[in-house]
């Protein structure tokens, strides 16, 4: 089966070959608070193969947080969190997000809760390496490693907007930040949050 996904933008999209076609797509609803705040609900293919394709590589941040093992694949534009990917024993692994699916019959998916508090770093890592794709291909800027600059993580710029600090405020608290960073997060223009 043929699975295509976006983000809202349409700036991040995969192509999923799931193999044997399924009968039906587990959906796993992750109770971490960040998929919890971005309503991720995940699956993967072991015996698939992913295709991500980015249009504007500057409109993706890379996410990582807690054990700091996987990277969340954010559209700066839209902030749909469409990827997720784990760099294993030099060989790269991933989820998609079942919420930017096009044209999948949701019926296909069988929904489930999962926790994985407590969860060691190495069980971690052994989950993700048995059950993720583990065929993945992955847009050239978005690869581990690619560019040079660090990208600015979704909890600064939550902090930023929280603490209502001015642009300026955050330049120094965050260098590096942008102002249209904040802005796109917000869902209005660069210039309207310059006035703000």
């Amino acid at each position: 089966m043929l699975i295509n996904g976006r983000c809202h933008c349409e700036n991040i999209s995969f192509t999923l070959v799931w193999e044997p076609d399924p009968l039906e797509i587990p959906a796993r609803a992750c109770a971490c608070s960040f998929c919890a705040k971005h309503g991720a609900i995940w699956t993967s293919c072991a015996s698939g193969s992913l295709k991500v394709s980015v249009k504007e590589p500057a409109l993706v941040t890379r996410y990582a947080f807690g054990t700091k093992t996987a990277q969340f694949h954010v559209c700066a534009r839209c902030c749909i969190v469409p990827v997720v990917t784990s760099l294993i024993e030099g060989r790269l692994y991933a989820g998609v997000n079942v919420n930017t699916f096009e044209g999948i019959d949701s019926s296909l998916l069988r929904r489930s809760l999962s926790n994985f508090e407590g969860e060691s770093r190495e069980a971690r890592l052994a989950r993700r390496k048995q059950s993720w794709i583990a065929n993945v291909e992955l847009a050239e800027d978005l690869a581990p490693g690619a560019g040079t600059d660090a990208p600015i993580p979704h909890e600064e710029i939550g902090k930023v907007i929280q603490d209502r600090m001015t642009i300026v405020q955050a330049w120094h608290e965050y260098p590096g930040l942008k102002q249209g960073d904040v802005a796109q997060c917000l869902g209005i223009t660069q210039r309207a949050y310059s006035k703000s």
